[in-house]
């Protein structure tokens, strides 16, 4: 069972070695990624130029994808008042939505999700 969610940032990260990379290996064992945040993350290393071939061997590692659903797109379209002034994107809001909807610990990059934390969605700032 998973605890944690990467944020496409989170799990870009992890892929180039970044800073915060070292904290996501840590977590892997018990992370998820959204399908929204997981599509973010096949959408960047596109525009990075990894060819279409390479990019499923780029996302083949075991990590279990929660599917995005009818729940949390109603959560994530919630959230948008909310978090507007954070400039928070519409992948940023389905992570949290989909973290507040199984319980999970939301892990990014981004440093203005710190001032989410709530009873009701967690993050964690990887650097």
């Amino acid at each position: 069972m998973a605890r944690y969610l990467l944020d496409a940032s989170a799990l870009l990260a992890w892929i180039q070695r970044e800073p915060g990379a070292d904290v996501v290996d840590k977590a892997l064992p018990e992370a998820a990624v959204s399908s929204v945040n997981l599509a973010e993350v096949g959408a960047k290393l596109s525009d990075f130029g990894v060819p279409a071939r390479m990019l499923s061997a780029a996302l083949d590692f075991e990590i279990e994808v929660i599917s995005f659903d009818a729940q949390s797109a109603m959560e994530a379209g919630r959230l948008r008042s909310g978090t507007r002034r954070l400039g928070l994107s519409l992948g940023d809001r389905c992570c949290l939505a989909t973290a507040k909807q199984y319980g999970l610990i939301a892990l990014t990059t981004d440093r203005d999700w710190s001032s989410l934390n709530s009873k009701r969605v967690k993050v964690r700032v990887l650097r």
